[in-house]
């Protein structure tokens, strides 16, 4: 027998910094029952689906940006959701900002601040949490950027890894479930990790604008979709999983959100995609089994991976230049026949 999820992705239109929580919260309700209607029992919601993406904007007062995050979950403007998500029996994908009181890497307990999803069970439980770990743009203002982008400046690294767990969702006894948020998408080693512990289901939200400020526009705004999609096509493909990938779309504080929210197969395929730049639900039904021939064949990590090798990826942040080529006993040149 089959283990089938009809899995939903919640694309969320703009969402203006002037606009409360409860707007937002209300907006997701009625995705969330929009995907029930199709039969979803999952639903994956975007990056800091509860606010206007923040980091665009700059305060000069790093604490002045606390509005902007979330101290318990559910808070008291986001128990409708998880509430109205209990009596569907669905299980969600939340991103939003974190407000914790936790120990640093150092032991030091102090307030912490974090780019974070959440998976959220049938009933309302928490399965999993993760806190971004690829951190794009920059901590400083940049009076060279039309749109500031501090994600550096307003979170900290995440300090969970790239977990999975396996749990409960609509009749299926157990899935194995991992998250990613926005700029980890790019990033091979998060995909790996998360396919070396045999992952299923990866949901990931993210809020990307349509020009690359940081790079003065060269990347043209449909390269900007396309490299998202390749991101986690390559990565679905080359860890024989599904993804899930929700995005915040249209003009948001001035700012574009180009959308085109996706599911992907384990065979890397784009089987529903977003078609609007507004709130849009689209759906899949996964078959979750056919995640079995990747890594059965070709990407049989047991058999074929040769980690001994790969220390380079792990043992090494930035690039370096490789040896010059030269020839042996002279002082370099074209090689000898």
């Amino acid at each position: 027998m089959a283990r089938s999820l009809v899995v939903a992705v919640a694309q969320l239109g703009p969402i203006q910094k002037s606009e409360p929580r409860a707007l937002a919260v209300g907006r997701m309700i009625g995705l969330l029952e929009r995907a029930h209607a199709r039969g979803a029992g999952f639903v994956v919601f975007p990056e800091l689906a509860l606010t206007t993406f923040f980091p665009r904007h700059y305060h000069a007062d790093r604490a002045e940006a606390d509005v902007w995050f979330e101290q318990t979950m559910p808070s008291a403007e986001t128990a409708p959701l998880f509430a109205r998500a209990r009596q569907l029996g669905m299980g969600f994908h939340l991103g939003y900002a974190e407000l914790a009181r936790a120990p640093d890497a150092a032991g030091q307990m102090r307030t912490r601040h974090f780019n974070t999803a959440i998976l959220v069970g049938p009933e309302g439980d928490v399965f999993l949490k993760y806190r971004k770990v690829h951190l794009p743009g920059h901590a400083e203002f940049d009076p060279r950027r039309a749109v500031q982008h501090l994600e550096k400046r307003y979170f900290e690294v995440g300090d969970l890894g790239f977990p999975v767990i396996r749990a409960p969702l609509p009749g299926l006894d157990g899935v194995n479930l991992g998250m990613m948020i926005c700029n980890d998408r790019r990033w091979p080693e998060a995909w790996r990790v998360l396919g070396l512990q045999s992952v299923e289901l990866v949901a990931l939200g993210y809020n990307t604008p349509s020009l690359n400020q940081e790079a003065g526009g060269f990347e043209a705004p449909h390269l900007r979709v396309f490299h998202s999609h390749l991101s986690i096509q390559a990565g679905c493909y080359q860890n024989a999983c599904f993804a899930a990938a929700a995005a915040k779309a249209g003009v948001e504080d001035g700012c574009e959100l180009f959308g085109h929210s996706i599911i992907v197969n384990p065979q890397g395929e784009i089987i529903a995609q977003a078609s609007s730049w507004g709130d849009e639900v689209i759906t899949a039904d996964c078959d979750l089994d056919l995640c079995r021939l990747g890594r059965s064949t070709i990407f049989a990590f047991d058999r074929h991976r040769r980690p001994e090798a790969y220390g380079r990826i792990t043992g090494q942040t930035g690039a370096t230049d490789p040896p010059v080529w030269r020839r042996p006993g002279g002082d370099g040149g074209s090689s000898e026949k």
